[in-house]
């Protein structure tokens, strides 16, 4: 068994260039470099492809080949649906029951990003339901209830983990004290094949990376990072960086960047470089001045960090940060909050007020190319870039906006 799992971490994703199959892109960095963006838009903006109403939730949408993943909520269900990538025709959905209700209030749909692989759909839902789902006609494969069987916590907005799929691992963040924080379920059958950790979980979703030459799964739950093996479970590397104050949670995900990697968070807390090379982490910077991110992840690029520093509630500022010291290049006026893609050497900025701004991913001086209004107010969810379409949602609107050349 652990011969064939080694064979399959040989080639651990197989998609296509031009597929976003899972959150943050093929690479889960936020990034792809093998297509290109303009310098401006037309005088009317970009061309919209097609709009979509959808159902509540902050899940953002994922491609692979002609299909665009949603998942959603409809009234009482979780739902996944397949939209033609072109059209935005609807191919089938696949809907399950619900009960979640937010305790703020705030909207009751999944929270966490579709991670498609070899030709099968992972969701977890915002009340804990992990599903398999094939791609082609929308039938489950399997599911599980972590919220039933592990005792996974609502913690304070409801279950958040995009699915990290890794070699014949599909591997979550479920955060239960009592049966595991880390648990690995095989990815054809939902069986259980390694529990790591008991620590809670946050709102950030796992990173697969090679470091020191072993496939890892880096975890930033409620306490701090775990860097575990895919194969085994065994937990390489621990660090702790949480907010002092409970009510807080860490939400963006690891950045890496060779042997080492990124943590951020708000709450006074703010950025931290280790170097993993070694089973006991090695600080390289850390300070509460230039990226202390709420919710979005930063993006890396030409040695270069680019990220959201600051509160989402009071405003926060896009900061250009040097990945060896931690000092700040240049803060982008006029940019609020939200989250950064990069293509190539531009940068995508899709605001919380649904205008998308292009910008060049360069250290030197922010250099805004274009900016257009492209859905209402309320974004949250990321977003999605396949083939020169750019997939984006709002609360109620899924958008497909052509941005670049199609292959």
């Amino acid at each position: 068994m652990i011969f064939a799992f080694m064979l399959v971490l040989a080639n651990p994703w197989e998609c296509r260039s031009s597929d976003w199959p899972r959150f943050l892109g093929p690479n889960q960095n936020g990034g792809i470099d093998d297509e290109e963006l303009p310098t401006e838009w037309s005088a009317d903006g970009p061309t919209q492809v097609w709009q979509q109403a959808v159902g509540s939730g902050f899940s953002g949408p994922v491609v692979v080949g002609q299909q665009v993943i949603l998942f959603h909520r409809e009234r009482d269900e979780e739902t996944i649906v397949s939209l033609e990538a072109e059209t935005g025709e609807e191919q089938w959905r696949s809907p399950y029951q619900t009960s979640y209700r937010d305790d703020f209030g705030f909207d009751n749909g999944p929270r966490s990003t579709p991670t498609v692989h070899s030709g099968l759909i992972y969701t977890y839902g915002a009340q804990g339901r992990l599903q398999c789902t094939s791609l082609k006609t929308g039938k489950k494969v399997w599911h599980v209830d972590a919220k039933r069987e592990f005792g996974a916590p609502k913690g304070f907005f409801g279950i958040a983990c995009s699915p990290l799929v890794e070699g014949n691992a599909v591997i979550l963040n479920v955060g239960s004290r009592e049966t595991g924080g880390i648990v690995a379920f095989d990815r054809l059958s939902g069986k259980v094949i390694w529990k790591a950790s008991r620590d809670e979980a946050s709102y950030s979703s796992p990173i697969g990376a090679t470091i020191a030459g072993v496939r890892q799964a880096l975890v930033f739950d409620r306490e701090g990072l775990k860097a575990v093996d895919v194969t085994s479970g065994k937990i390489r590397s621990t660090f702790p960086w949480r907010p002092r104050i409970n009510a807080s949670v860490n939400a963006a995900s690891p950045v890496v960047h060779g042997n080492q990697v990124l943590l951020t968070t708000s709450y006074s807390t703010g950025a931290i470089v280790l170097d993993l090379k070694t089973p006991n982490p090695v600080k390289v910077w850390s300070n509460d001045r230039a990226l202390s991110c709420h919710y979005g992840t930063p993006i890396f690029h030409a040695g270069y960090l680019y990220g959201f520093h600051g509160r989402q509630e009071r405003g926060a500022d896009l900061n250009c940060v040097d990945w060896k010291t931690g000092e700040i290049q240049w803060t982008a006026p006029h940019v609020k909050t939200g989250t950064v893609t990069r293509i190539k050497d531009r940068l995508l900025i899709l605001q919380e007020n649904g205008e998308l701004v292009l910008a060049d991913a360069q250290a030197d001086r922010y250099r805004e190319r274009d900016r257009a209004q492209i859905l209402p107010s309320g974004v949250r969810a990321y977003p999605a870039f396949a083939n020169g379409i750019f997939y984006a949602r709002s609360p109620k609107k899924l958008v497909a906006v052509r941005l670049g050349e199609s292959k």
